[in-house]
């Protein structure tokens, strides 16, 4: 039968904690189930009222049947009974029991039983609005502080008061009781990471037919709603980011990076000697400065080629993602993605791979020169600290993925805003703008404060481990100290040096968090690059052979969308040097014609050929260098009136600039404006009217010299006097040109070699204005209509008197 002894062994005091060089029994194992039953009993309360409250019943379909669960739940319970199973052993072995163990087995069953119901918990049921996966931090937490316990047991190597000398029966079992523990906690800590009792998906996202459409959609720009790790496809990423790393071409930086490396492999040695000759301390600080006044240069290139790419790829897009892009996102999403390269790199390359050499250093260094434990202590504290901190950065990827949505929201509704300021004016607007503005940015902020506040909780829980581990190691070189095995020189240099240690681990954790806040500020840049051009040059295109200008459509069939047809075979062909005319209700595929002649789309059947030759098969370059366009609303660059009428030829001189001006009739006003030619034209050529844009379009158009022209309704949005003179000066381009007319007013075709009329996409009618006139068909209606308003208008305007005055009495 066994006896039951006072609380502690040997009649000893709880409150002695390190005796005979380790931790006393009674003190530890009073400590730790008391500490992971007050984790798991008060935060487990928190999280169960929140899923009682909050929460919500999974659907059976959804909850996953895995056996690995199962063995989550074997763990915990064979761990929960464990204890009683060491009771008994030592009832039977030794015949005397103590206060603190049967305080420990019932404090240890009570923690587990608590874990088993969070963990039954979490997989019956979901918050209403989660949109995270895996484990809640209560159980991440309690099983890294279980396995944590089991590791700091290791301290108490030497005392003779555990089991570790394994000389009897009974230190042999207790030996086996706790590798069984050590086991068990580090299956449960591994199992916790991956979590197999949960959905592999957020579960609303599951759920939720509407989520689930856009989650699987690819918009222009990613939202805040995805939940994948940000490093998804790194090798992809990375394979992107080598080459600017290395900058191809150009030896003399090259030479540079090499020699950066090099200055960094000297900083580090340098660092390992820096505690023991403590005088060398500023080289660190010189070679360091260097590094990084060199790197600039790197950095510099590295910007400029993202950049430019980028640009250049957004210019390569095809119309069709021009028209549905938002300016201002796509503009936030290049600065932010362009900036953060520079951020990965350096931070990869001259922080992470340093801050990993100085660990394996510094553990190497403290387990040859002082001890192995203080190497064990180290690695222990490393483990926990990366592991926090890798489980809490990804877990607060969503809120930086969310201010980044709202960031763009913002400034892209400010840039819509402010390029539409006409539209505003006009309605009083002005306050309902800036009301939005504000809406946007409060949401902004709500995102940013999320973002700071799990900032916080992942620094105090960085500053918890990184203390916890300076002070068992403090702890353990002053009682070396005091038994004669170090001296004090010795407890100085372990401060020293485990000050420099713990900087770099200090900073890995705001390294590893700045490399996720990279990624997650290039995924829209990510997102930019994977665009693909709709419309490509063939393989081993050539350059067009224009030889005369002749034009041809052969059976075009072109949709924008599958399943309505915006052209049905629709056949024609213009003559080098004639006029061709389309016209037809809005809708009817006149414009769509001017598009694919300018093959921003390619047609969906038949084909175009432009002296014979199949447009799809020419280089798109050499194919729009022969075409000129002037279209119906002519946007000008922010810049001089000189330099947009150059945009047509960029290597044009200032005569030939002028000589064009003169040919499109616009020469005269340029130079009754007080700067003439370098006048500033304003946003969008807005301090110019719908006449004189046009005409520097025109001027434009001139200047290039095309051989096809393609006017798209170049005078629709004007009045009938401008109208005439722009006719005149069209006339003058025109001429000796092929020319494609899209007329709104027919007037303005009545000259054309042949006109088209178009209607649902058909040619319904062709010929000239006389015989299209004389079938009196649809081109005839049109007619009649047209005229009878433009006398209706003249009429009214001549009758129009001005009002008569009357006498007073």
């Amino acid at each position: 039968m066994a006896v039951l002894g006072g609380y502690c062994e040997g009649n000893s005091s709880i409150a002695q904690a390190w005796v005979q060089q380790g931790f006393q029994p009674c003190f530890f194992f009073t400590l730790v189930p008391a500490v992971l039953l007050s984790v798991c009993l008060l935060l487990g309360a928190l999280q169960y009222a929140c899923y009682v409250r909050f929460g919500r019943a999974m659907e059976p379909k959804y909850i996953p049947r895995s056996h690995l669960y199962r063995g989550q739940v074997l763990l915990s319970l064979l761990l929960a009974l464990q204890p009683f199973g060491g009771l008994l052993w030592q009832a039977a072995g030794t015949g005397r029991l103590y206060g603190y163990m049967l305080l420990h087995a019932c404090l240890w069953a009570l923690s587990w039983g608590c874990a088993i119901t969070l963990l039954q918990l979490e997989h019956t049921r979901v918050l209403a609005h989660d949109r995270t996966r895996g484990h809640g931090t209560v159980l991440l937490l309690f099983w890294a502080l279980a396995f944590a316990a089991e590791n700091l047991t290791l301290a108490c190597w030497r005392s003779p008061l555990w089991w570790w000398g394994l000389e009897d029966t009974n230190q042999k079992v207790q030996f086996g009781f706790w590798l069984l523990r050590y086991i068990c906690t580090f299956m449960l800590f591994i199992l916790g990471m991956k979590a197999p009792g949960l959905p592999r998906k957020p579960y609303m996202l599951l759920v939720n037919e509407e989520e689930r459409d856009v989650e699987n959609s690819q918009p222009l720009l990613p939202d805040a709603g995805r939940t994948s790790s940000t490093w998804k496809d790194f090798r992809r990423k990375l394979r992107l980011l080598v080459p600017y790393m290395w900058p191809r071409g150009n030896h003399l930086l090259q030479g540079l990076v090499l020699f950066c490396m090099a200055l960094m492999g000297l900083e580090r040695a340098i660092n390992v000697f820096v505690p023991i000759y403590y005088k060398n301390i500023g080289s660190t600080g010189f070679v360091s400065n260097l590094r990084t006044f060199l790197w600039v240069w790197v950095q510099q290139f590295t910007n400029r080629q993202v950049q430019v790419q980028l640009f250049a790829h957004l210019h390569g897009l095809s119309l069709r993602w021009h028209l549905g892009r938002r300016t201002g996102e796509v503009l936030r999403s290049v600065d932010r993605g362009t900036s953060s390269i520079n951020s990965l790199l350096s931070y990869i390359v001259f922080s992470i791979i340093p801050t990993i050499a100085d660990i394996i250093i510094g553990i190497v260094y403290f387990t040859s020169v002082f001890s192995a434990w203080f190497g064990l202590i180290i690695f222990v504290c490393m483990s926990l600290y990366l592991t926090l901190t890798i489980f809490i950065t990804e877990w607060r990827t969503k809120y930086r993925r969310d201010m980044n949505t709202r960031d763009n929201e913002a400034k892209s509704r400010a840039v819509d805003s402010l390029l539409n300021f006409e539209t505003v004016k006009y309605y009083n607007a002005e306050s309902y703008e800036v009301n939005r503005f504000n809406d946007a940015i409060i949401k902004y902020q709500v995102s940013e404060w999320k973002v700071s506040a799990s900032l916080g909780l992942l620094n105090q829980t960085q500053n918890l481990v990184i203390g916890l581990g300076l002070l068992a190691g403090s702890l353990l070189c002053a009682y070396f100290v005091t038994e004669n095995k170090l001296q004090v020189g010795d407890f100085v240099l372990f401060g020293t040096y485990i000050i420099q240690l713990y900087t770099p681990l200090n900073w890995f954790g705001t390294y590893y968090r700045m490399i996720q806040n990279s990624f997650v500020d290039m995924e829209n840049m990510f997102e930019l690059f994977n665009e693909e051009q709709e419309v490509k040059d063939a393989v081993n295109a050539g350059d067009l052979r224009l030889v005369a200008g002749q034009i041809e459509f052969e059976n075009v069939h072109f949709s924008y969308v599958d399943g309505k047809e915006i052209l049905q075979d629709v056949s024609f062909s213009v003559m080098p040097g004639q006029t061709l005319a389309l016209v037809g209700p809005s809708g009817s595929g006149k414009s769509t014609i001017i598009r694919l002649l300018f093959r921003f789309y390619d047609v969906r059947g038949g084909c175009i050929r432009i002296d014979g030759q199949d447009i799809s098969q020419v280089k798109q370059a050499s194919l729009r260098a022969h075409i000129g366009v002037v279209p119906q609303d002519t946007v000008l660059f922010n810049d001089t009136i000189a330099n947009n009428i150059r945009y047509g030829r960029i290597l044009a001189t200032d005569q030939e600039v002028q000589e064009a001006a003169q040919a499109a009739d616009i020469h005269d006003r340029i130079l009754s404006f007080p700067d003439g030619y370098n006048s500033q034209v304003g946003e969008r050529g807005l301090k110019l009217s719908g006449g004189e844009k046009q005409r520097v379009a025109i001027a434009r158009t001139i200047l290039k010299g095309p051989h096809i022209i393609l006017l798209d309704e170049a005078t629709s949005a004007l009045d009938t006097e401008t109208e005439r003179n722009i006719q005149a000066s069209l006339a003058k381009v025109c001429t000796h040109r092929t020319t494609v007319v899209v007329a709104h007013r027919l007037s303005t075709v009545v000259g054309a070699d042949q006109i088209l009329v178009l209607k649902d996409g058909r040619i319904v009618e062709r010929g000239r204005h006389e015989e299209l006139l004389q079938k009196g068909g649809v081109y005839a209606s049109m007619w009649l209509q047209q005229q009878a308003g433009d006398e209706g208008q003249s009429k009214e305007h001549c009758t129009e008197k001005p009002p008569s005055s009357k006498k007073g009495p």
